[in-house]
């Protein structure tokens, strides 16, 4: 172990307050392994107020030479109220892996069983729960019939079912009756303006707790609830409005961002958009298009509505997911993907009914679906800041409403780094996080636990297609930052190199079925995008394709190692990089781009890097000049989310002799 006087030394050249100094040099120079220390460390003596740089000097110390270097370790009274230890239990097993390995090995009874513990209200049973006679679309619940939106009301009417902060940082709290209310005067709205069972009807708002209840209440009448995120230019609004074949609309007047108030409606009417129902945000209704109505004129004044059942693969949602080419996969969740969303947050993040779960995210991303299922459906609450989540303002939010899960993307823990608006908070209350959307930055994460006196960060990486996660943690099995620890229940994978060989890296096969795998997309042919020339698992039915590429770690678990594919992921919203140069290629002086996501050396969110070969009339073209002119494009026509980190000035782009651009040899160039 390490020497005890110079460790001493450093901690009180440091700053450390002697007292506490000499624990920590004692307990780091006599216990009997890295792990026994960091863990009497992190449960006695690391507390936030002691400055991070500390910490992580420590870890680093402490690890040095280690490949296994957990930084949280579950107690026994955690290990004892996890779900899936009740799990394991009630099914007889001994442990975590001892559950899962049964899950994949009994798909229809791990699925059958989640549905039983987890209350899925059917108005008629299944006959089976699963048939995989077509192992890439197979059917779940068999013969039965029911709406989900009946099992997002379980709990107590008393129960508080979303806690949100006002402009002014107050808190409103709505029980479980009063967004039960609010759903079906939704429900009843829509009925009276002709939407009918099967319809499309487009949601493009923030999260709120009007969203929330709007969202359900087009699912509540057997319609398809269109998620489009507000900060999509018009261009683009209007892009998946045709590709969903939307009806109707449902909006606000804008959208309240820090300091900033930007139009929402405007957009809107700009996408062309069909009839359309605005929230206004604020005192003055804003003036409306000939046949739009304000929300509060199509809001029923009926607060009860019985759910119209439907079969479990009619459509609830429709997402959209970037792949390769230039419009977005169209993807339908069904009445069973929620189901999914549900039992990962049940299992993984270890949600209890009473407990707050907060993601900063929108209904334009599966995480807004996803976190109303998950959160609902355990009876739960959904806890909304209605601000950027980037400041001191959003952990007060967390603090005041005392949230216990806390789901995030990276950047924004290293905005919160960068900025240390988060020190000072009691963020006692959280006992886990959940960190999703992109690659994560191990020292950032080690930040993040400390914030909270140390909790376990569940990474959780999936995608619209699956519904929730392929490759997760848990609350029962050490933390290491960044590192993922297991499949999900229920699901399994493989890791194959490029000639499909099991290899320690590789590319992501999933080995199904599964609920939540999508089964179709409506604008492209789902087997040949997930399916076509892949080898076969080991029940010999076709592994699923994924795009993401990752490694095993030593002492066991997962890293992300990028994507596969020509999509990234940046600030945690996935984006094809055929959408970007689309709109790249169209400026004045622009022969062509190449688009690439280029990760850190140490781990990380990725950085956009665009390439670009200058058309053969520009005049002594400039990196910076370029850099400018397409960063507006992109805010202009694309997403204001995305930030290009470096333009690159280049004769011509490589290619392969098909002509596809080689973007490996464009991402290797960048380091």
């Amino acid at each position: 172990m390490l020497d005890e006087k110079p460790l001493l030394a450093e901690l009180l050249n440091r700053n450390v307050e002697p007292a506490t100094a000499r624990q920590i040099a004692a307990v780091a120079a006599h216990a009997h392994s890295p792990r026994a220390a960091w863990a009497q460390l992190i449960n006695h003596l690391l507390v936030p107020k002691i400055d991070f740089a500390v910490h992580e000097w420590l870890y680093e110390e402490i690890y040095k030479g280690q490949t296994d270097r957990p930084a949280w370790f579950p107690s026994d009274d955690v290990v004892a109220r996890a779900n899936v230890t009740a799990a394991a239990r009630e099914l007889g097993l001994k442990d975590y892996p001892s559950l899962h390995e049964w899950s994949v090995r009994n798909r229809a009874e791990c699925w059958r069983y989640a549905i039983d513990r987890l209350d899925i209200r059917l108005r008629q049973p299944f006959t089976r729960v699963m048939d995989a006679s077509h192992p890439t679309s197979p059917r779940w619940l068999v013969g039965s019939s029911l709406n989900i939106v009946e099992s997002c009301f379980t709990a107590d009417d008393n129960a508080v079912a979303v806690i949100e902060s006002d402009d002014g940082g107050n808190l409103r709290r709505y029980t479980y009756a009063e967004l039960r209310g609010m759903t079906a005067r939704v429900a009843n709205g829509l009925l009276a303006r002709g939407v009918l069972p099967g319809d499309a009807v487009a949601v493009v708002m923030p999260m709120s707790f009007q969203s929330v209840a709007i969202y359900l209440g087009v699912i509540s009448i057997g319609a398809t609830a269109i998620s489009i995120a507000d900060s999509f230019a018009a261009g683009e609004i209007s892009v998946r409005l045709r590709l969903a074949g939307a009806r109707m609309v449902i909006t606000q007047d804008v959208v309240r961002w820090g300091t900033k108030c930007l139009p929402l409606y405007e957009k809107i009417t700009a996408a062309n958009a069909p009839v359309t129902m605005v929230l206004s945000s604020g005192d003055a209704a804003p003036n409306l298009r000939r046949g739009d109505l304000h929300f509060q004129e199509f809001l029923s004044d009926d607060d009860a509505f019985t759910p119209v059942a439907r079969s479990p693969g009619d459509p609830i949602n429709i997402l959209f997911s970037s792949g390769t080419t230039g419009d977005p996969k169209v993807i339908p969740w069904d009445h069973t993907t929620p189901i999914k969303c549900a039992a990962d947050a049940h299992f993984h993040q270890d949600l209890h009914p009473g407990d707050i779960a907060c993601w900063p995210t929108s209904l334009g991303w599966m995480m807004g679906p996803w976190l109303i299922f998950a959160s609902l459906i355990n009876r739960a609450t959904i806890a909304i800041y209605t601000q950027a989540p980037t400041d001191a303002g959003f952990g007060r939010f967390v603090q005041d409403a005392r949230v216990t899960m806390l789901g995030l993307v990276p950047s924004l823990v290293r905005a919160w780094r960068q900025s240390r608006c988060m020190h000072g908070m009691d963020w006692s209350a959280i006992r886990a996080f959940s960190s999703s959307g992109e690659c994560s930055n191990p020292s950032d994460m080690l930040y993040l636990m400390h914030l909270a006196g140390y909790r376990s960060i569940i990474e959780y990486c999936g995608g619209t297609e699956i519904g929730g996660g392929y490759v997760t943690g848990t609350v029962v099995q050490p933390c290491t930052p960044s590192t993922f620890t297991t499949p999900a229940l229920g699901l399994d994978l493989l890791l194959l190199d490029d000639e499909q060989r099991p290899a320690s890296k590789g590319e992501v096969f999933l080995i199904g079925p599964s609920i939540g795998l999508s089964t179709r997309l409506l604008n492209r042919d789902h087997d040949a995008v997930y399916f076509a020339n892949t080898p076969p698992g080991p029940d010999g039915n076709p592994l699923r394709r994924h795009g993401d590429e990752l490694e095993s770690v030593p002492g066991g678990g997962y890293r992300v190692a990028g994507r596969s594919d020509d999509t990234m992921n940046l600030g945690g919203i996935k984006v094809g990089c055929a959408e970007i140069e689309r709109v790249l290629n169209r400026l004045p002086g622009v022969h062509e781009t190449a688009a690439v996501a280029v990760s850190p050396p140490a781990g990380g969110p990725s950085r956009l890097v665009v390439f670009v070969v200058p058309a053969p009339d520009a005049v002594s073209p400039v990196a910076e000049e370029f850099q400018s002119r397409m960063q507006q494009a992109i805010r202009s026509h694309l997403n204001p989310l995305f930030h290009i980190d470096t333009v690159r000035i280049i004769t011509a782009l490589p290619r392969t002799a098909s002509n596809k651009i080689l973007r490996r040899q464009l991402r290797a160039m960048c380091t």
